[in-house]
Formats: structure tokens, sequence, C-alpha cells
């Protein structure tokens, strides 16, 4: 016997989704370049290598929230399946990055950025 109850018809999705307001798609990119400029201002006055890594991150995600506005906007998959590929590359890049970071401060004693002027060629 098959019970039928309203409540999992309601919260089913029926059908293909409807397409996103433009208006909703603007709210997503305001927030996504916020947090993109918040990000890179923070990249740019911060001198400590935790910071500046911190900022990077904050500039992915915002990336990715523009992509995948982009593609529920155009009712296409792309832009989610970009965004994987893309928090993929920025784990990689985390975990490279903080062993950096742990690998600078065992010479130095410091994480100003500054002090590692040095390494330039």
């Amino acid at each position: 016997m098959i019970l039928s109850n309203p409540l999992l018809h309601t919260l089913a999705q029926s059908g293909f989704p409807q397409p996103m307001h433009s208006a909703t798609l603007a709210h997503y990119l305001v927030v996504s370049a916020v947090m993109f400029i918040l990000g890179l201002i923070g990249f740019l006055t911060r001198r400590n290598l935790i910071i500046m890594f911190l900022c990077t991150e904050l500039m992915f995600q915002a990336a990715g929230i523009a992509f995948v506005a982009f593609g529920r906007f155009h009712l296409d998959f792309s832009g989610q399946t970009f965004v994987i590929f893309v928090l993929t590359v920025a784990a990689a890049e985390a975990a490279m990055a903080l062993a950096l970071v742990v690998l600078l401060f065992r010479r130095k004693e410091t994480l100003d950025a500054s002090e590692w002027k040095d390494l330039r060629g």
C-alpha cells in the first residue's frame, strides 16, 4: 500500500526549475563583487601571510558565488561544475600554502611578508 503525503509533493520539485529573476541575479552578483573587493583590499593591505592567504580564499569563494548564480540564471549546470573544480584547486592550494607558511615561520619566527623581501630575484 502506497501512502500519499501532500507534504512530500510540496517539498519535492515538480518539473524543471523556473528561471531566476534578474533582480535576484543582481543581488548575488553584488554580494560576490563585495566579497571579492574585500578580499582584494585585505590581500593588498595586510602583511600577515595567513591573512593574505584567507583573503585569496575569500576571492575564490566570491568567484564561486558568481559562477553558481550565472549557472542558475541560465538554467545550466556548467557554473556549478566549474565551481567544483575551482574548490578542488583551492583545497590543494590551501594545503600547499599552509605548509609553506609553517616552513617560513620556522625559518624567521614571523609571518610578516615584508621580512621575506630577500626572496625576490
